[in-house]
């Protein structure tokens, strides 16, 4: 290409370019890009002019070569399939025409921020430096998997939008990005693919907001971050699937909210995460799949919890703030799973690593009560004579004010009525108090029982206290041997 053949809107950039100096042809500091398809040649560059000034553009002796311009139409396609540059290019309030193509390119440095594009293709691209979309506006799919980043990628503010299209308007699956993914405040109207990418830094998706109600919203399945995923304020229409990502540091979901009335809010299943913070996130809409995770730190009020969960297999040290049982008990009782022992075990051990055990012991109480409405019915009548006697072990008291009573009635009874001696020349001086002892003990003896025989209705008080102490000597044993053997 001669420069002869250059409009005098391209010689200018041409002429720029040697040096690095800026070309802004934009008339006002707010003036909308979106409003680029109305520029006439006087501000238009052809794509095929910043091509050959990417790959073979003219130099100066002392001076960095590099494309800036803004405020500028690129007409036709940029298209640097393949090629590889060491000129940055910065193309920032731009309106172009098509969609660039940087299928499997090699570049410097990328910066389209400001500017309004019909899409971009840039499968595998390699960015030596950052790749900067600040405040774009993309209007078809951004396609960016496989990509290569030395630095970081920023986003913020950006709007990426294909009604059209079936496929994800920001795909980044696969990625590799060296520092951080900078992208507080991005709108998508579509689904966001990060699917097995690898983040070196942070994931900033503060303030964001992604619209696809009844489908997949944001798909991060597998996702690798070196620090923290941070979506504080995030809004979210449709399901967020965090499948398998591992987050070291955290997950921040505080006063987020999450929509999905029909189907899977958030999916976070055998993940590893060091922190999930939903404090004062709004009350998630839809279900919430926690299982098999593996996460150090809970920060949830019981509130956000939605009314369907699955806990199967959850894995947790702390839960924050610390909340009585019968707040966080009702979470358990909402798994689709039904009956799960292992969830009542995690939170039975949350609550013993900070030294609450009333309220662990309240916890296995209430799994004992869930696994009861799971058995045979001879099965739940035992269950309900232990909870009622000694609360399954974990209410010994509740064993005492029975034996009590017990021993109230028996002795006013047979105090009232003496039981007549078997043999009045051996029998001991007889003591209603004792004799009722000796009925409700099953091991010790006082020698009363043995020694007196009652009849009629008092025979039938005596069998009934034989039998309750019985009962309440075996629910204690099995109560006990329940406690040992957990400790």
């Amino acid at each position: 290409m001669e420069i002869n053949d250059l409009t005098p809107a391209e010689e200018r950039v041409w002429r720029a370019f040697a040096t690095g100096a800026a070309v802004d042809f934009r008339t006002a500091e707010d003036e909308d890009p979106a409003q680029g398809e109305g520029w006439g040649p006087e501000r238009t560059v052809r794509a095929a002019v910043l091509r050959f000034l990417l790959l073979n553009g003219p130099e100066e002796q002392g001076e960095t070569a590099s494309l800036k311009l803004a405020g500028a139409r690129i007409g036709g396609v940029l298209d640097l399939r393949y090629a590889t540059t060491e000129r940055a290019a910065r193309l920032r309030h731009c309106f172009f025409d098509d969609a660039p193509q940087l299928y499997g390119a090699h570049i410097r440095h990328l910066n389209l921020s400001e500017s309004v594009l019909p899409g971009l293709t840039a499968h595998t691209v390699r960015v030596d430096d950052v790749l900067r979309f600040t405040r774009c506006r993309f209007r078809g799919p951004v396609r960016l998997d496989g990509a290569q980043v030395s630095g970081s990628v920023f986003m913020e503010g950006a709007e990426f939008a294909a009604p059209d299209a079936e496929e994800p308007v920001l795909q980044l699956n696969q990625a590799s990005v060296g520092d951080d993914i900078w992208a507080p405040g991005l709108r998508a109207l579509g689904r966001v693919r990060l699917t097995g990418a690898s983040v070196g830094g942070t994931v900033n998706l503060s303030g964001a907001r992604l619209d696809r109600p009844g489908h997949t919203a944001l798909q991060a399945q597998n996702l690798s971050v070196g620090a923290d995923l941070l979506a504080m304020q995030l809004t979210v229409h449709g399901r967020v699937d965090l499948r398998g990502i591992r987050v070291p540091g955290q997950v921040g979901l505080a006063f987020a909210r999450l929509s999905h009335p029909d189907g899977m809010a958030l999916r976070a299943s055998s993940a590893v995460i060091g922190e999930l913070w939903l404090h004062e996130t709004l009350p998630i809409e839809g279900c919430v799949d926690l299982r098999r995770a593996q996460i150090e730190l809970i920060q949830a009020d019981p509130g956000v919890w939605p009314a369907h969960v699955h806990l199967d297999g959850l894995t947790y040290a702390t839960l924050a703030p610390h909340e009585p049982a019968e707040r966080r008990l009702p979470l358990l009782e909402r798994d689709d799973d039904g009956y799960v022992p292992y969830a009542y075990e995690q939170l039975t051990a949350s609550y013993r690593r900070v030294g609450d055990d009333h309220a662990a012991r309240l916890v296995q109480l209430a799994k004992q009560r869930r696994l009861r409405a799971t058995r045979a019915w001879y099965a739940r009548v035992w269950g309900y004579v232990q909870d009622a006697t000694v609360g399954y072990g974990f209410r010994p008291l509740r064993a005492a004010v029975w034996l009590l009573s017990l021993l109230a009635v028996g002795s006013i009874a047979y105090g009232l009525h003496h039981p007549r001696a078997l043999k009045a020349s051996e029998a001991p001086e007889f003591d209603p108090v004792f004799y009722t002892l000796d009925l409700l003990l099953p091991v010790i003896s006082f020698g009363q029982e043995g020694a007196f025989a009652p009849d009629g209705w008092y025979q039938t008080l005596s069998y009934a206290l034989v039998i309750a102490g019985w009962i309440l000597a075996t629910t204690v044993f099995t109560g006990v041997t329940r406690n040992v053997s957990r400790q």
